[in-house]
C-alpha cells in the first residue's frame, strides 16, 4: 500500500516508517521541519515537506502521492514535558483543523482510508478534550479508524526511564500494533499495553 504518514518525523512516526516499508508499503512521510527531511529518508519514507495548516499545499501533496492509506500521527507536542500545558491550544487546533485538512485531500484523493491517533484516556474538560471528540468523529463520519493509545513510554518519549500509569504502550508496541490495523474496519482501536 501506498501510506501518507503526517507526523512522520514525531516518535511513533519513527517507529512506523521502517515498519511499513519492511511489510513493503511505500511511505510518503509529511513533515514540516527541513531539517527533518534526511532523516526521514534514512527511515525509509519519501519525505513529504508539509504543513497541515496550508490546505492547498497538502491537498496537492496528498493528491501527487496518491496514498491507499492516510496515517494521521500528528500532534503539537513540547520537547520537554513540563511544557504540555502550554500547548493544549496548538494540539487541539492539530487535532481539528489539521485532521480536517488531512480530510479534505483525501477527499479530492480517490477518499484513501484515514486513521487517526488520539488518547485512550479520558482528558479533563478543555479546548484539547473538544478537539479529541471533533477527531474522532470526523474520521469515523469518513469510515476512518480511531487509534486510540495509551501513554507511550519507551526510548524516545517523556516516559523514556519510568513506566506511566495506566493506560500505558510501550512505543514499539504501539508501532506494531498500528501497522497491524491498516486493513481494519472503522471504529475506535484501543492499544495499549493490555491485550486486545
Amino acid at each position: 500500500m501506498r501510506v501518507f504518514l503526517a507526523g512522520a518525523s514525531g516518535v511513533i512516526g519513527q517507529q512506523l516508517i521502517p515498519r511499513l516499508v519492511e511489510k513493503g508499503h511505500v511511505v510518503g512521510g509529511m513533515t514540516r521541519s527541513p531539517g527533518k527531511t534526511d532523516l526521514l529518508t534514512r527511515l525509509g519514507a519519501e519525505p513529504i515537506l508539509c504543513d497541515v495548516f496550508d490546505r492547498d499545499a497538502l491537498i496537492k501533496a496528498v493528491r501527487d502521492f496518491a496514498p491507499d492509506v492516510i496515517l494521521n500521527e500528528l500532534t503539537d507536542l513540547p520537547d520537554e514535558v513540563e511544557k504540555i500545558g502550554e500547548h493544549g491550544e496548538l494540539n487541539a487546533r492539530i487535532r481539528t483543523e489539521g485532521n480536517q485538512n488531512l480530510i479534505d485531500a483525501a477527499r479530492q484523493s480517490g477518499s484513501p482510508k484515514i486513521l487517526a491517533q488520539t488518547v485512550a484516556w479520558r482528558l479533563q474538560d478543555s479546548p484539547d478534550a473538544d478537539a479529541v471528540v471533533e477527531l474522532e468523529r470526523s474520521v469515523l463520519a469518513e469510515g476512518g479508524v480511531v487509534l486510540s493509545y495509551g501513554q507511550f513510554y519507551g526510548p524516545g518519549t517523556y516516559n523514556e526511564q519510568q513506566i506511566p500509569a495506566e493506560p500505558r504502550v510501550r512505543i514499539d508496541r504501539a508501532a506494531d500494533r498500528t501497522v497491524e490495523l491498516l486493513d481494519a474496519p472503522s471504529g475506535v482501536v484501543v492499544i495499549t499495553d493490555q491485550p486486545a
